[in-house]
C-alpha cells in the first residue's frame, strides 16, 4: 500500500479490495500520484467552471511559473498567447502575489520579536497544521498564500466581480479567493476544447503582457534581503523541507518550549518538485529551464501602491478542537485484535502502509482501513482457523482431518523404524438414548465426559481425535495388541463409571471399544488399520456391549 505509506495525513481509507482518499483529511499534497503503482489516483481540477469563465472573456488567469517546464519546448510566451485565444481576459504570472507576500514577510523580519514563526505561505503546510497539528497553528505566520493574494491584488486591480482562475502543479492554490483551479494537464485539455495548440502560437507576446519581473521576492513568497542576509545555518532563519519535519517542530516548540526562529517549511523543494510535475530526478533541468525564463529582477517596485493598500495580505487560522483524533478505547481494541510479534513488541512491519501498529489502529479507528489490510491479523486469523480445522469445538479433540493425516505419518514411520502402532475405535453405546429421553445437552455433556476420558489414558505422543458423532479415535504410537488392549480396557471402565457419577442409570452410558494393530510389512494399511478397528467395534457391539474386541477376539 504505497500511498497509504506516503500519505502524510492520513488520508488514503483501505476497505478490502476498495482504496479512496478521505476527502475531509486530505491535504492535496500529491505524493499519493507518483507513488501509486497502478496510476489509480488522479488529480481533478474545476474544469467545467475554468472553461465557463475563460469562455465568458471576463476571467483573470494566474498561471504559475512552471507552465515553462509542462509546455517545453514551447516557450512561456506561447502558452500566455494560448490562454489569450481561450478566452482569458488577462494572464499573470504570480510575481505579484509573491511580492506582496514578501512584503508583508519583510516587515515580520525586521520586528523580530516572534519567537517562532512557521513561514505558511504553502497551503499543503497550512492545512496539515490546522488538521494534525492545530498546537502549531499559533505559531503560523499571519500572511495569507501568495496566490490568494495576488487574486485579492487582481480584484481590487479589475473589480471585485472579477473571476479568478488558478492554472498550475498544486490544486490548494488560492483557496475560496480563487474561482476556479485546474492543473496544466487540464489547462492543455481546455486549449484542444478550444482547438488551440500551444506549439502554433506566435513566439512573441501578441498582447502587452502583465508584470513578471520581481522587486522584491523570491518564487514563493520569501524576501530575498532575508536569504541574503541570513544562511540556512542561521539560528533566526531554519530551512525545513518535507512534511515530516512538523512532527519534530510541533515538539520543539510545544512539549520543549524552544524558540525555533524564522521556519521556512515546505512540503518539498518548491513548485518545481511537486509530484505532479515529474520525477525527482528531472528538478535540476526543471530549474534550468525556469531560470532561463526568469526576466531581470527589477529596481523599483511593481506592485501599484494604490491597489496594494487595498488588498488584505494579512492571514489569520481559526483555531478548533482537533475532532479527528480516534477514541483510545477503539484504538486499544485494535492493538489487541493484532496482538504483539514474538519478542512481545509491537509488529510495526509496516505491510500494512503504516509506519507502526498503532498509526495503522489509529486509521483503523476512525474507519480508514480495516483489519484486511494487516498482515499479522491476517496470519493469526490464519493460524486460528488452522487450529478450529484441527481441534473439535465440542470435544476439544482432534478432527477426523487430524487423524487421516497423522494415521498416514505412522504408517510411514512404522515402515522406516520397524514399529507396530495400534488404533481403537471407540463408541458410545447408547448415545442416541440419552438424547432422546435426556436432551441433546446432556448428550453433549456425555460426549466431552468421553473425550476427556480418552485423551486421560493416552500419552502425549499418542493422538485421540473426533471420528464423528459419537465415534472416537486413538491412535498408540509405538503399541502392540496386548497394551493396546489394556488402555481400551481402562477406557471402557471410566466411562462407565463417568456415567454413573454424571447420575445416569446402570449401563446406559457406555462405551465399545474395537483394537487393531498396524504391523510394518504386513499391514493393513492406513485405512485399512481403521476398517479392522471399526470391524472389531462390531465385535464388541455384538458381543453385548461395553465390551473390548480385536479382529480375532
Amino acid at each position: 500500500m504505497a500511498c497509504v505509506r506516503v500519505c502524510p495525513a492520513d488520508a488514503v481509507a483501505v476497505e478490502g479490495a476498495i482504496v479512496r482518499i478521505v476527502d475531509e483529511a486530505c491535504t492535496r499534497c500529491g505524493l499519493c500520484l507518483p507513488a501509486c503503482p497502478h496510476d489509480a489516483i488522479e488529480a481533478l481540477g474545476d474544469v467545467p467552471r475554468a472553461l465557463e469563465l475563460a469562455l465568458a472573456g471576463r476571467a483573470a488567469l494566474i498561471l504559475s511559473v512552471e507552465n515553462a517546464v509542462y509546455f517545453y519546448p514551447a516557450n512561456p510566451n506561447q502558452v500566455v498567447n494560448a490562454c489569450y485565444a481561450a478566452g482569458f481576459r488577462t494572464v499573470h504570472r504570480g510575481v505579484l502575489g509573491d511580492e506582496l507576500v514578501a512584503q508583508e514577510y519583510r516587515d515580520l523580519w525586521a520586528d523580530g520579536d516572534w519567537g517562532t514563526m512557521i513561514r505558511s505561505t504553502c497551503p499543503v503546510i497550512v492545512e496539515t497544521v490546522r488538521r494534525q497539528y492545530p498546537e502549531l497553528i499559533p505559531y503560523l505566520a499571519p500572511v495569507a498564500t501568495p496566490i490568494a493574494a495576488e487574486a485579492r491584488y487582481l480584484k481590487q486591480l479589475y473589480g471585485v466581480g472579477t473571476p479568478i482562475v488558478y492554472a498550475g502543479v498544486c490544486l490548494t492554490e488560492g483557496g475560496p479567493d480563487v474561482d476556479a483551479a485546474v492543473t496544466f494537464e487540464e489547462l492543455e485539455g481546455m486549449f484542444r476544447r478550444r482547438g488551440i495548440v500551444v506549439a502554433e502560437q506566435p513566439e512573441y507576446f501578441t498582447r502587452v503582457p502583465e508584470e513578471r519581473r520581481r522587486h522584491l521576492s523570491m518564487a514563493g513568497g520569501l524576501p530575498l534581503e532575508v536569504l541574503l542576509e541570513e544562511t540556512q545555518a542561521s539560528r533566526r532563519f531554519r530551512k525545513v523541507r518535507g512534511l515530516g519535519g512538523l512532527a519534530a517542530i510541533a515538539h520543539a516548540v510545544a512539549v520543549d518550549r524552544l524558540d525555533l526562529g524564522f521556519v521556512d517549511i515546505l512540503p518539498c523543494e518548491g513548485c518545481l518538485d511537486h509530484p505532479l510535475l515529474g520525477p525527482r530526478d528531472e528538478l535540476f533541468r526543471r530549474r534550468e529551464i525556469v531560470g532561463a525564463t526568469e526576466p531581470a529582477r527589477s529596481r523599483l517596485p511593481v506592485v501599484e501602491e494604490a491597489v496594494a493598500r487595498g488588498v488584505q495580505v494579512a492571514e489569520s487560522f481559526r483555531i478548533s478542537p482537533n475532532g479527528r483524533r480516534p477514541q483510545a478505547e477503539a484504538v486499544d481494541a485494535v492493538l489487541k485484535e493484532i496482538g504483539l510479534a514474538p519478542n512481545g513488541k509491537p509488529w510495526d512491519c509496516g505491510a500494512c502502509g503504516y509506519s507502526t501498529c498503532r498509526a495503522f489502529a489509529n486509521a483503523a479507528a476512525l474507519g480508514r482501513t480495516t483489519l484486511k489490510s494487516c498482515p499479522p491479523y491476517l496470519d493469526k486469523q490464519a493460524r486460528q482457523a488452522q487450529l478450529q480445522a484441527a481441534v473439535d469445538g465440542l470435544t476439544g479433540l482432534a478432527t477426523y482431518r487430524v487423524l487421516r493425516d497423522r494415521l498416514a505419518t505412522e504408517v510411514a514411520r512404522s515402515d522406516r523404524t520397524g514399529d507396530p502402532f495400534a488404533v481403537l475405535f471407540v463408541d458410545l453405546d447408547n448415545f442416541k438414548k440419552v438424547n432422546d429421553e435426556f436432551g441433546h445437552e446432556a448428550g453433549n455433556e456425555v460426549l466431552r465426559g468421553a473425550a476427556r476420558e480418552c485423551g486421560a489414558h493416552i500419552r502425549t505422543t499418542d493422538l485421540a481425535a473426533r471420528y464423528g458423532g459419537d465415534e472416537f479415535v486413538l491412535v498408540l504410537v509405538r503399541t502392540r495388541v496386548d497394551g493396546a488392549l489394556g488402555v481400551a480396557d481402562k477406557v471402557r471402565a471410566t466411562v462407565e463409571g463417568m456415567g454413573r457419577t454424571l447420575g445416569y442409570p446402570e449401563g446406559l452410558v457406555t462405551v465399545s471399544v474395537g483394537v487393531a494393530e498396524f504391523v510394518p510389512g504386513r499391514g493393513p494399511e492406513t485405512e485399512d488399520v481403521l476398517v479392522a478397528a471399526d470391524r472389531a467395534l462390531y465385535r464388541a457391539k455384538a458381543s453385548g456391549r461395553n465390551q473390548v474386541a480385536t479382529g480375532e477376539r
